[in-house]
């Protein structure tokens, strides 16, 4: 996870290093210390990690089919 001087773009990140953050997210709104907006900001925060999670597992899906129906046409 990169720290406040953040160098990775978010969508280079690997799914497993969003979800990672975003288990973070979570754990932080859970303990209840956050001010109301900082919890809008991480609830946001999360929202974005959430969808680009899902079109990672999109492409990713995508990818297995095109592989999937190469198999099966050698077949």
């Amino acid at each position: 996870m990169t720290g406040p001087g953040k160098t990775e773009k978010t969508e280079e990140k690997r799914f497993e290093d969003l979800l990672e953050e975003l288990e973070g997210i979570v754990e932080r709104l859970e303990q209840g210390e956050l001010s109301l907006d900082e919890s809008l900001l991480e609830y946001e925060k999360g929202i974005k990690l959430v969808k680009l999670g899902n079109q990672k597992l999109d492409e990713a899906e995508k990818k297995l089919e095109i592989l999937a129906k190469g198999m099966e046409d050698k077949r």
